[in-house]
């Protein structure tokens, strides 16, 4: 075990801006060492003699950590690590904790509130509220969709997806899903195929990680078999759908509406989805809450008092759940 005090020792690269509590946590802790962004050709000779962690948000290259030869842990903040090159990681001994499980139920949340706003329109109705329209030209228009009769499927059945599917039972929507592999004991139908799943429903929520096996994984042939009165739902990574062929699917009334959480180049919106009238978008909101937070914060410096004073991580991604501390 390794004594508080000597915790204050170990540094820890905190590349760019990061959460206010996670850096009062590790300012107490630890010896933060802070750099402009994750760039190896930013690290100093006192970085490569010193740093034996990563905190951050994600975008830790296989080359930036090479950079750094005492790295023994990247904690990333978030459920998702795409950004963060995990295999390369588990290959050279690094060890790469993530942020799950304590922002499942707020993600979910988010997921039904834009999934409600997407098939009501509940952000127009508010505008034209607020905008004077109700007084001038009397009651907003009836709501084209409604969440009455429909069934929904899940793209990506882990935390988040069975929490989203907890909720739309309760809303009385028949639910299904697709994965790479079908999950055990769930009693929910399981289709093989993401096209297969589709067809069998009319509201698509996508859950699933970014990275090569997802890329674009919602395109313009999954969008079609949607149908006209499909609504897409995405609260995962923006990199899975195929955001030009969304706007032109969403333009010609391919499908009936969207509603995105997350974008392929955040925070750059394409004009096309921006224009359409029949998308509901947010800023990358899904785990934005003060509370969430700050318990994802909390978790992510856990990893790291975890590792170094009992020389094991709390929450390993699965790239990395082999690696051992060093002696």
């Amino acid at each position: 075990m390794t004594r508080p005090e000597q915790l204050q020792t170990v540094a820890i690269l905190v590349p760019g801006h990061f959460n206010d509590h996670a850096v009062e946590r590790i300012d107490r802790t630890f010896r933060r060492v802070g750099i402009e962004r994750a760039d190896p050709s930013l690290v100093t000779d006192e970085m490569r003699d010193n740093v034996r962690a990563i905190a951050s948000f994600g975008g830790i290259s296989a080359a930036f950590m090479d950079a750094l030869p005492k790295l023994e842990i990247v904690a990333s903040f978030g459920v998702g690590y795409d950004s963060v090159d995990a295999r390369h990681a588990g290959d050279h001994g690094i060890m790469v904790t993530n942020t799950p499980d304590v922002l499942t139920e707020e993600v979910a949340d988010t997921a039904i509130g834009l999934l409600i706003n997407t098939v009501r329109d509940l952000p127009r109705a508010e505008a034209w509220l607020r905008d004077g329209s109700w007084q001038r030209k009397g009651n907003y228009p009836l709501s084209r969709l409604t969440l009455r009769g429909r069934s929904a499927g899940i793209f990506g059945m882990g935390r988040i997806g069975l929490a989203i599917a907890r909720r739309l039972e309760a809303f009385g929507l028949p639910v299904a899903y697709h994965n790479r592999r079908r999950v055990e004991g769930l009693s929910y139908p399981y289709h093989p195929t993401l096209k297969g799943l589709v067809e069998a429903v009319d509201t698509l929520i996508s859950v699933v990680p970014g990275g090569a096996s997802t890329e674009k994984a919602v395109d313009a042939e999954i969008l079609s078999a949607l149908g006209a009165n499909g609504v897409f739902v995405n609260i995962g990574r923006g990199s899975t759908v195929d955001e030009a062929a969304l706007a032109t699917a969403l333009a010609k009334g391919t499908i009936a509406a969207a509603g995105l959480d997350v974008f392929a180049d955040e925070p750059n919106v394409p004009r096309a989805l921006l224009d359409a009238t029949n998308a509901s978008l947010l800023p990358h909101v899904g785990s934005a809450s003060e509370h969430t937070r700050r318990a994802m914060a909390d978790l992510c410096v856990d990893n790291l008092v975890s590792w170094f004073s009992e020389r094991r991580s709390i929450t390993p991604v699965p790239e990395t759940a082999h690696v051992k501390a060093r002696c």
